[in-house]
């Protein structure tokens, strides 16, 4: 076996803590699973997997420790992932409701396919987090003296995977079962603000956690 089975356990168990804890890839599937439907629940949970890939790729190619090493680089990461996530955030406050498509494969309201996976790459591409935990956790459960050290961070990343659809699965049917009691405006209403404020407020938490200079973060939270 190419990782080591004691390290690969702690792995699995950092890796579902993290999956499980609420991010920006979790609001993202759940707003559009409640707009879209199933469908573009699913289609949003396979964007969040390529992002992934794209992460998997760059960890094993090195560019994400280039990344992290070099300052305005992983600035530069962080205002783009903010920028998107405020978006997204501001395009569900302008809508002012979820505007619950009754069809989710025909009714132009709904969210698309290539919308949905687009926006889940993207806001996964451009996450700092992620990007720390394939530069910061991931190299902690890898055994050099078993097997090469890109073989390993490909196997601990498509196990990554491996959870987090199962997760996503789970949070796609519940959004999906949740989509029948959401037929009042006003509820819709509340929804779409609350996900919205989410979203910008994910977007200030990363430029203030990667971006402000610690002098101004001391001064931020004064």
């Amino acid at each position: 076996m190419p990782l080591d089975p004691t390290l690969f356990v702690g792995y699995i168990i950092a890796a579902v803590l993290i999956v499980v804890s609420p991010g920006p890839d979790t609001m993202l599937i759940l707003r559009y699973t409640l707009v879209g439907g199933r469908r573009v629940g699913f289609a949003t949970l396979s964007g969040v997997q390529i992002g992934i890939l794209g992460h998997i790729a760059a960890a094993v190619l090195g560019l994400s420790v280039l990344i992290v090493s070099v300052p305005v680089a992983f600035k530069a990461v962080a205002i783009a992932g903010a920028a998107y996530l405020a978006f997204i955030g501001f395009q569900a406050l302008r809508a002012g409701t979820l505007r619950i498509a009754p069809d989710a494969a025909a009714d132009a309201l709904a969210i698309g396919h290539a919308r949905a996976v687009r926006d889940a790459i993207i806001t996964n591409l451009l996450n700092p987090k992620v990007i720390m935990l394939f530069v910061a956790l991931m190299p902690n459960f890898v055994a050099p003296a078993r097997a090469s050290v890109p073989l390993q961070l490909a196997l601990l990343g498509a196990t990554l995977i491996v959870i987090n659809v199962a997760w996503q699965t789970g949070l796609v049917l519940a959004a999906d079962r949740l989509r029948r009691w959401l037929g009042r405006l006003s509820v819709q209403r509340a929804i779409a603000i609350v996900t919205g404020v989410v979203f910008i407020s994910f977007a200030v938490l990363l430029l203030v956690e990667h971006v402000l200079p610690d002098g101004d973060r001391h001064a931020t939270g004064s």
